[in-house]
């Protein structure tokens, strides 16, 4: 695994108040050789089987789950627990030795009543567990609807699922149609460190389950992990993606969590440090940045540890400096995307005008930067600008569903894992309906 640090700007004024903003880039290793021992992988899917989901949205869930069962090797686990107002165990977890056996128990799986999330996701997790080895396993939530039954609270289950993935589990959250409630959803991803998907048809839906699965198998490294060790000079540090982050105990700053990287995947973030006046002339230390992760199919853990460092200079000499493009081109970019994060939830809330605020402020800041912006990351900013509009058009003709939901599964995933190539993705709008 490779780690490089980009500042903003390397010199900040003597006995000036400053911030500096770091890129983080961080690239895994390249996939093992052909024939190379992996550890088996435990994918645990949880499925909606609720009244809403009858037709075509179950029918293709299990089309592709029993394409999945195809690409896992038998030496892997695979479980299904489904769900309306009660749970079922299709498929209990356990290695895919029959898969004649398992595909027939997912197409027996029917529709049923009220939609009882908390209830599946609870019995998936303990499925997970139970067989799950050094490796720790995936749960993958499929669903359409509100959750009615059980725990509702998105921050309760948003804890049930950070909980999971400190003992090894992830968890991706997939929801299906206009019907489901994103808040919930989005929380137990952001807990689980998976990902957060949105498809309106079942084609979709069935791309990005599949997806899931081949991001589940290409896999190089997982429980990666990134510590934030402040300096001396440092007075706060915020990171800037919507990331798992907590204090270290010991008061080494914060601990952020990564989750898995697929081979040779290269992943960005950025960090921002406010520094109080420095005193003295010279190198001051910004933050010791320490990357851990465990290395597959080895179950090797690597720690790279990478120094931040800024120079203090006179004013005169600070005042000349040129900020790095590339960085606070991808500073803006985020930052557009914590709109993003905001506008989904005003929509949520019904609240239009609050959104469009958000959206149009993204849309400004974008417009700004971009003439400025390295030609690399233009491409990313014209492409984000457009699907600003087009969130913007649907908000003002009161679709706010479809934008609501887009917007909370688009970002997460440019917040949690910019930079990812390949692995699932978030489809790209569809075009404005007439209502």
């Amino acid at each position: 695994m490779h780690i490089a640090a980009h500042l903003d700007v390397d010199l900040i004024a003597v006995e000036t108040d400053d911030q500096v903003s770091v890129m983080i880039e961080l690239t895994a290793p390249a996939a093992p050789g052909a024939g190379a021992e992996h550890p088996p992988r435990t994918l645990e899917v949880v499925l909606d089987r609720s009244g809403s989901m009858q037709g075509d949205r179950l029918d293709g869930a299990k089309r592709a789950l029993a394409a999945l069962v195809g690409r896992l090797d038998p030496r892997d686990h695979f479980g299904l627990v489904a769900f309306d107002d009660t749970v079922i165990v299709p498929v209990p977890a356990g290695r895919l030795t029959d898969k004649a056996a398992v595909r027939r128990a997912i197409a027996d799986v029917r529709a049923g009543g009220s939609t009882d999330l908390s209830g599946g996701y609870l019995r998936g997790l303990q499925e997970a567990r139970r067989v799950a080895g050094e490796a720790g396993a995936t749960v993958l939530i499929i669903s359409d609807g509100h959750a009615n039954a059980g725990v509702t609270d998105p921050d309760a289950l948003a804890r049930v699922a950070a909980e999971a993935y400190r003992n090894g589990v992830t968890t991706s959250a997939l929801g299906f149609g206009l019907g489901y409630d994103e808040r919930i959803m989005a929380a137990i991803a952001r807990g689980g460190n998976g990902n957060e998907h949105f498809a309106e048809e079942a084609d979709t839906a069935v791309a990005l389950i599949a997806g899931e699965v081949e991001g589940l198998l290409a896999q190089a490294a997982q429980a990666a992990s990134l510590q934030v060790r402040p300096g001396p000079a440092v007075r706060a540090v915020l990171v800037v993606n919507d990331l798992p982050a907590a204090a270290v105990d010991d008061g080494g700053g914060i601990l952020v969590e990564l989750g898995g990287f697929y081979a040779e995947e290269t992943r960005r973030l950025v960090l921002t440090f406010d520094v109080p006046a420095v005193a003295a002339l010279g190198p001051a230390e910004v933050a010791t940045l320490t990357f851990t992760y465990v290395e597959l199919p080895a179950l090797v853990q690597h720690t790279v540890t990478v120094p931040v460092q800024v120079n203090v200079v006179p004013g005169d000499v600070a005042a000349g400096r040129v900020p790095a493009p590339e960085v606070r081109t991808e500073l803006v970019y985020l930052q557009a995307q914590q709109a993003k994060l905001r506008a989904s939830g005003h929509l949520g809330r019904g609240d239009t005008d609050a959104a469009l605020a958000e959206i149009r402020r993204a849309q400004q800041d974008i417009a700004r930067i971009l003439p400025d912006a390295p030609q690399a990351m233009a491409a990313d900013l014209a492409e984000e600008a457009a699907s600003l509009s087009y969130l913007e058009r649907e908000a003002e003709q009161g679709w706010s569903e479809r934008a609501g939901k887009y917007l909370s599964a688009s970002t997460s995933r440019k917040m949690r894992q910019r930079g990812r190539s390949g692995g699932p993705s978030v489809p790209p709008p569809p075009p404005p309906q007439a209502p």
